[in-house]
Parts: C-alpha cells; sequence; structure tokens
C-alpha cells in the first residue's frame, strides 16, 4: 500500500508523528513476526516546499507530484484549533492548491483519509459532499455551516463513507491509521493497537465538553441552562422553548444548526453526561442514578449509555 501524507504549513506535530509511527511500527512487526502483508510505502508531501509544524518543526517533504500516485492520501490536522483562527488558514493559498491536488487525486481512483481539523481541508475540496463525515467534536459547529451538504456525525470516532475516511479529534489521528492498515492486514492491526496500546474508541461522546459546544450560541446557552435544571422532571418543548426565549421552530433550527441534533436529542446527552459523573464519583446503584436523571429504570439507562458513548457501566465505574 502506498500511502501519501499531505503536511500543510503548520501541521499538527502529534497528528504527523501519530500517522508515521504506526505505519513505521507495522512495517516493523510485519518484518519481525514474518506476515504476509507488503509493507507500506509512505511518504510526506507538501503544497510548498518548506513547511513547518505548529511547533516550527521543519518537516522534509517531496511535492506531490514527485511523490507519485498512492493508494491512500491522508490529511492529519493542522493547528489551528478554534474557529477564528482555522477560519483564516483556510483561506490560505496552500490550502487551496491542497484542496485541488486531493480532487486530482480522487479522479484517479486513489482514497482519502482525514483526522481532526484535516476534515475541514477535505472538506473545502467538496469531495464529501453527499458523503457521511466526522470532525472534531468541538468545531462541528462551524464545520456544519461551513459544509452543509456533508452529512455530519460528530459523535463517532471514525467514519468511512465511498472512497474517504474521516476521523475526530487529535488522538483519532492513531484510529484513522489503524483502519488504512486493517485494510491490509487485520492481524496487523490488532498487534500495533497493542504494542501502541490503543484501545477501541468507537464513539467520540465521552470526551465531548458540552458546556463548550452550547456557549458558542445565546438561544442553545440559554436551553441549556434550562435542561440542567429539569434532567429529573423530563422533557417539555413548550417549557423549553419559553425558557429559551424563542419559538418551538426557532429553538429546534437553531439547535440543529449548532449541534446538529434536536432539543430532546441534547436533553438525553445531558442526562447521560450526569449519569456518568454520578457512575464515576459515587457509590450510588444503576436504579438510583437512572431515578436521580429521569429515566424509569437502570435497564433503560444502561442501553442509553452503550449506544450515545459506547461503553458499559462496568468500564465507566472501573474509569474512575
Amino acid at each position: 500500500m502506498k500511502v501519501s501524507i499531505l503536511a500543510l504549513d503548520g501541521v499538527f506535530d502529534t497528528g504527523l508523528a501519530t500517522v508515521q509511527d504506526v505505519f513505521s511500527t507495522a512495517n516493523e512487526l510485519a518484518g519481525m513476526l514474518d506476515l504476509d502483508v507488503a509493507r507500506f510505502d509512505v511518504s510526506v508531501v507538501g503544497m510548498r516546499r518548506k513547511v513547518h509544524t505548529s511547533q516550527g518543526l521543519r518537516v522534509p517533504v517531496v511535492s506531490a507530484d514527485e511523490g507519485g500516485a498512492a493508494d491512500w492520501m491522508v490529511v492529519p490536522a493542522i493547528g489551528d484549533k478554534m474557529p477564528d483562527a482555522l477560519q483564516t488558514a483556510l483561506k490560505r493559498r496552500d490550502v487551496a492548491d491542497a484542496a485541488q491536488a486531493l480532487r486530482q487525486h480522487a479522479s484517479r481512483g486513489g482514497r482519502v483519509a482525514a483526522a481532526c481539523i484535516g476534515t475541514f481541508v477535505l472538506a473545502e475540496s467538496a469531495l464529501l459532499d453527499d458523503q457521511k463525515a466526522t470532525t472534531t467534536w468541538w468545531l462541528a459547529s462551524l464545520f456544519r455551516q461551513r459544509y452543509p451538504e456533508v452529512r455530519l456525525d460528530e459523535s463517532r470516532m471514525l467514519v468511512s463513507s465511498g472512497a474517504f475516511v474521516t476521523a475526530g479529534a487529535a488522538l483519532s489521528h492513531i484510529d484513522m491509521a489503524l483502519l488504512l492498515v486493517r485494510q491490509a492486514s487485520p492481524e496487523l492491526a490488532a498487534l500495533v493497537a497493542k504494542y501502541l496500546i490503543v484501545d477501541s474508541r468507537p464513539s467520540q461522546s465521552a470526551y465531548v465538553i458540552t458546556d463548550h459546544l452550547s456557549h458558542s450560541d445565546p438561544t442553545v446557552e440559554r436551553f441549556e441552562r434550562w435542561a440542567r435544571g429539569r434532567l429529573t422532571d423530563g422533557f417539555s418543548l413548550d417549557e423549553a422553548a419559553a425558557a429559551a426565549g424563542t419559538s418551538k421552530r426557532t429553538l429546534a433550527r437553531r439547535m440543529h444548526q449548532v449541534l446538529g441534533k434536536s432539543p430532546l436529542s441534547y436533553f438525553q446527552d445531558l442526562r447521560v453526561e450526569r449519569a456518568v459523573h454520578m457512575l464515576k464519583t459515587s457509590d450510588r446503584s444503576l436504579e438510583q442514578i437512572a431515578e436521580l436523571v429521569g429515566y424509569a429504570d437502570g435497564v433503560t439507562l444502561r442501553s442509553l449509555l452503550r449506544q450515545r458513548i459506547g461503553r458499559s457501566v462496568r468500564d465507566l465505574r472501573a474509569s474512575t
């Protein structure tokens, strides 16, 4: 498998290094254990001759043309982590050139994988239009506004859709690279994960800071304050809209624009968040916690925890 890693100026150090480390570890293990897996031929390509990481380290790159035709082009994050800085970075000429290079690569039948903020670079190419995708959770609102044609699900850590793979926040670079190794050999990917001590993380939901998301919009913030005080009592859209100072339709529209979900779905997210906190910080039974967050029984809460964050009650208790 030939892999080109596209390093733009200001590339996220951890993302770039992590992807390289996964492939180099895979090559070492395949040779050491005599696995019948062809080596990963990995090169780092750039849109400019001089590329530096976000921490100022020089990255040796070759041009995308010199790198030759690759099976996969991988786009790590760039280091601009907050909305204003990222939107400025996306206006750069090298980002536009990267989008064009990705389109050319895809037109030749190549596949593309992007992680964290690298998903924005891929989305700039319009290749993700009408595709399912994920992105880093705290920028999901911005992503949804910039690329309304993409079918975004930021709760997931990895999403495969057609010829494209997208991954969530920061260390999801590991998950993305392991997925590509798994294309060549599931056995080798499992070994690499063990050597690097990487656990399965199907969802980003367990890592989301809900306050960070809701405070990006005044209407959503008012709804969130109302909801946190009503988790035990239950949900009423009429009361929620009144508390947010808007109509039901406007509240639903703003929730979808900012968070990509309905008021009720976000209300359930807050219940799950509180339940997880109590599981980790108290010795209350599951039945008691279910009652405190407004569910009739522990069975319902157990199922919701598994569905929303992909973890069992036992795992959550053990992680304290």
